[in-house]
């Protein structure tokens, strides 16, 4: 991965993920793998969130459509490797909620 294409986008936008039985089967501990890593990186890259969370719906029976999918959300961060949330130490950061008591 190293050497690959960056990608623009963490998601493919002419394609539908799907769980489709006639595409072959990739490992799944690998792919488990993969997501759990990705799963992480989204404590500082909510942009990813969707993108990592459509491929875990297929952790139980991976296609080679998901693990490319995957993949490309990899490509994805490697592009944009400057981008992401920065909490500094520093900063006291206070927590503002609102309740509808009504509801």
């Amino acid at each position: 991965m190293e050497n690959c294409k960056e990608a623009t986008t963490p998601i493919a936008t002419g394609r539908y993920v799907d769980n489709d039985e006639k595409e072959v089967k990739v490992d799944q501990t690998k792919y488990r793998g993969l997501i759990g890593s990705l799963l992480y990186s989204t404590a500082s890259r909510p942009d990813i969130m969707f993108s990592v969370c459509l491929c875990a719906r297929y952790q139980d029976s991976p296609r080679e459509s998901h693990y490319m999918e995957a993949k490309r959300i990899l490509k994805y961060l490697k592009g944009t490797i400057d981008v992401g949330l920065w909490y500094p130490s520093e900063v006291s950061l206070n927590l503002i909620g609102y309740s509808d008591s009504d509801f």
